[in-house]
């Protein structure tokens, strides 16, 4: 019998393009790294020389697939959707989705209509609320961004073109995940997300990793009543916008009050530690949930009594570097078991300043001791890429 083939595309799928192979599905991906440890089973087909949601459509015509999935910045993007899907069955929100969840002003004002908590946002002269922008401390924000690239204080000039203002809140970062069809949503983590740390090679609000804990764990502060907010923030959102498939939701935990600030209506950077440490196939239920109407029987409060935390973290390079033989990394792990390392580039990549190299992942008996693990490994990959700067510099 013969395997569905799905076709991933996304600035980073191997997360996702494993998921799915796991589950049974035959896979080709298209990226902006081809990294060497993608599946065995899946085709990997970097785009070059610069990823975009338009050269990664451009990339997929002619590739023969029984469904396509999207991935991180096609969110941003609904004509690439378009050019994605023609012809094809799209397991993921449609572009006129998109075009709704992703609008700032729209999804603020309908979260506060249903009772849920969300920060101010001001555009173009318009804004949620009669007072202007000058009131309080606001974020800058490019519309069409992802990961916290390009975030940065207002200082009271007029926002960039493309951009918008946010209030900044102040607080704990964190992402609910959740999988949704038909107006109804199933939640399936919620992680502390790791924002802008050194030592991880990240600066300002750039996303550089999260971790998963258990409930006991309190990495919010109030961690029951916060659960309860962002489960029917989940389900305002599916109910309002109509959400299909995997999707998260982005939050800083205030007071014990989550706010929402931005809706990733595609698979997310956290999915994988939901697999990890639940035993969920997310991909799966992203199928399920796409082609057939279902949602997963699945109770993420009991899950969420699981003792200990998992976590990655995004590694990026302090300085320009070309990637030596990364090879030894993938002998770190077995399948099967937590990997250390992933993502791991080919050697003879060039990488720049403040680009990520790699991604690393730890286990621990709660957010600190996870955390600790994570940077431990952190700076030994940072060790190792100095070496490798310092042999570029040589030759």
């Amino acid at each position: 019998m013969r395997r569905e083939r799905v076709l991933i595309a996304g600035v980073s799928t191997r997360a996702a393009a494993e998921s799915a192979s796991r589950f049974g599905f035959d896979v080709t991906a298209i990226d902006a790294f081809a990294d060497i440890d993608q599946h065995p089973l899946v085709q990997a087909l970097p785009v070059s020389p610069r990823f975009t949601a338009d050269a990664a459509a451009k990339a997929a015509r002619g590739l023969e697939c029984d469904a396509v999935a999207y991935l991180s910045t096609f969110e941003n993007h609904p004509r690439a959707v378009e050019a994605l899907m023609a012809g094809r069955a799209l397991w993921g929100n449609p572009p006129e989705v998109l075009r709704r969840v992703r609008n700032p002003i729209a999804l603020t004002e309908t979260l506060r209509r249903r009772g849920c908590p969300a920060p101010d946002v001001f555009r173009n002269g318009q804004t949620s609320v009669d007072a202007g922008p000058r009131d309080r401390r606001w974020l800058a924000k490019p519309r069409a961004s992802g990961g916290g690239h390009g975030l940065r204080p207002w200082g009271g000039a007029p926002p960039p073109r493309g951009s918008y203002l946010q209030e900044w809140v102040e607080g704990t970062p964190g992402s609910l995940v959740f999988v949704a069809v038909g107006g109804h949503a199933v939640p399936l983590g919620v992680s502390r997300q790791l924002i802008g740390e050194h030592a991880f090679g990240a600066a300002g609000w750039r996303y550089c990793g999260s971790i998963l804990a258990s409930s006991s764990d309190s990495q919010f502060g109030g961690d029951e009543g916060i659960s309860d907010a962002l489960w029917t923030h989940a389900r305002v959102l599916a109910e309002e916008f109509g959400l299909v498939g995997v999707n998260g939701v982005d939050f800083v935990a205030r007071c014990g009050v989550p706010y929402a600030v931005e809706v990733n209506p595609r698979w997310c950077a956290s999915m994988e530690l939901v697999e990890l440490a639940y035993g969920l196939s997310v991909f799966g239920a992203h199928a399920a949930a796409c082609r057939a109407g279902t949602l997963p029987d699945f109770d993420l409060k009991r899950a969420r009594r699981r003792r200990g935390a998992v976590g990655k973290a995004v590694v990026y390079a302090r300085h320009d570097v070309m990637i030596g033989d990364a090879r030894a990394w993938l002998s770190q792990h077995q399948d099967g078991v937590l990997r250390e390392i992933r993502d791991i580039p080919r050697a003879g990549q060039r990488i720049r300043t403040g680009l990520p190299v790699c991604t690393v992942f730890a286990e621990g008996r709660d957010d600190a001791a996870c955390h600790a693990s994570l940077v431990d490994r952190a700076e030994r990959v940072h060790a190792e890429i100095a070496q490798w700067v310092r042999t570029s510099r040589v030759l």
